[in-house]
């Protein structure tokens, strides 16, 4: 074959890419083919902090391209048609893609396929691309069950599975000469509203290789003992690298399985547990917006306590300190998500949704299989066994910030207050309290508790 195509969605990277690899073997000339999906757009889910880290990791993807004498395609507009015009023009047999995990995903590539079809040209899709193992290739046993719907009896049968060897990075891409390409985008002509955190990571390949290698080096070895450590910072901070595929759970996974450190071990657990989410989405699409298991929830909308939560305003210093990184960084880390989560579904008994989004809105990791079914994991509505645990905000703190060191970074407003007394102002003395321009509790713990028993029926 002359030319094919390889279409990049979530895989932006040269290392470890099977898609540009079985396009560069099945070819002589191939096109890296990145379309600005207007789709997305059109469906409200391009934001500043993703557009911002695209447009880097675009960049750098074009970067590593034109090293091996290759360049990266941009266009932009549907797709599906932007893809078939440009295997028209350059005489394409063939596209390679990753397979997708979320309904309008895969709504894409069927569509892809049958287009392809029509003017005599395949499309071949690539698993284990965007996760380390493919959504079901692991089933649970008994006739009509298509995914796990518990973590630990996958985790288990993930860890047993094979995974495919990683794949150097090309030494050479020759691209034909005559497809015409648009201009790498910048933030601001991917999303031409609003503006980025002012705290996000550098994208790309290169940077997210970068820090994957120093995190290596000096913090996977006390992972399993500080990956909670609010103010510790002691995570990875690879998820929006793994959200846009500049890196590959597939390398991680071999290069963290290859050592012997507890940290390393549980640091593959997180990526099975993407991996998990990934495979519940492709067998429950809906779950993106609908109930994984529904549990009758009348939810309640109070628009000052929802505007409280979002802006970090929420009287419990722990709650609102995790919202205020999210503003800033774009990022939060995990137990600062679960607990806020829980805060908003449990203890105010808001709509998980509305969270999600809020979410989605900001997360330069934003994805959608994590995203939606680890704020149902928390809502008490999706995979988790014990569906009505509730995170108490100041039990979340003593055990995860005890020195109120978290909460002072990012409530600078209570960095006057020592130790642990910054997670209870409001118990201060009226002068004391005076002094701080922080607001009172948007209610009380107990009274959110006995709402949220009443609603599930537990009282």
């Amino acid at each position: 074959m002359d030319v094919a195509i390889c279409l990049f969605s979530s895989d932006l990277r040269l290392h470890d890419q099977p898609v540009l690899h079985a396009a560069l073997r099945a070819a002589r000339q191939v096109v890296p083919l990145f379309v600005v999906d207007t789709g997305i757009a059109d469906a409200g889910f391009v934001v500043p902090n993703r557009a911002a880290f695209l447009a880097d990791a675009l960049a750098d993807l074009d970067a590593g391209l034109r090293e091996r004498g290759g360049r990266l395609v941009i266009r932009t507009g549907d797709v599906v048609t932007e893809t078939c015009r440009v295997a028209a023009e350059a005489g394409a047999g063939e596209v390679h893609l990753a397979a997708g995990v979320s309904g309008y995903a895969l709504r894409r590539e069927r569509r892809l396929r049958a287009e392809l079809a029509s003017a005599g040209r395949a499309l071949v899709v690539h698993d284990a691309v965007i996760t380390a193992l493919p959504p079901g290739a692991v089933l649970p046993s008994g006739p009509g069950k298509d995914h796990f719907a518990v973590f630990t009896p996958y985790f288990r049968r993930w860890q047993a599975a094979g995974r495919r060897s990683v794949l150097p990075a090309p030494r050479s891409v020759r691209v034909p000469a005559d497809v015409r390409s648009e201009e790498l985008p910048s933030a601001r002509v991917l999303c031409p509203d609003g503006t980025p955190s002012p705290a996000l990571p550098e994208g790309g390949e290169r940077a997210g290789r970068r820090r994957f290698g120093a995190w290596q080096r000096s913090g996977m070895a006390d992972y399993q003992d500080r990956q909670d450590d609010l103010p510790g910072d002691a995570t990875s901070r690879l998820s929006p690298y793994l959200h846009f595929g500049c890196l590959s759970p597939v390398e991680l996974v071999h290069k963290a399985a290859g050592r012997s450190d507890a940290g390393a071990e549980a640091f593959v657990r997180q990526l099975a547990w993407r991996d998990f989410h990934h495979q519940v989405l492709a067998a429950r699409p809906d779950a993106a917006r609908a109930d994984y298991r529904a549990r009758g929830d009348r939810w309640r909308f109070d628009r000052a306590e929802v505007t409280a939560w979002k802006e970090g305003r929420t009287g419990y210093p722990v709650v609102d300190a995790g919202m205020r990184q999210l503003l800033h960084e774009g990022w939060l880390h995990n137990r600062a998500r679960m607990l806020v989560a829980s805060f908003l579904t449990k203890t105010l008994y808001v709509d998980w949704r509305v969270g999600a989004r809020h979410f989605l809105d900001l997360l330069v990791d934003g994805d959608m299989a994590n995203n939606q079914l680890n704020w149902q994991w928390v809502a008490g509505t999706g995979t988790d066994t014990r569906p009505n645990r509730v995170l108490n905000p100041l039990v979340q703190a003593r055990r995860f910030d005890p020195r109120g060191d978290y909460v002072r970074r990012w409530v600078p407003e209570l960095a006057g207050l020592a130790g642990a007394a910054v997670h209870r102002p409001w118990t201060l003395s009226g002068p004391e309290r005076a002094a701080y321009d922080y607001p009172d509790p948007v209610l009380d713990l107990a009274d959110g508790l006995v709402r949220f028993k009443r609603a599930r029926g537990l009282d």
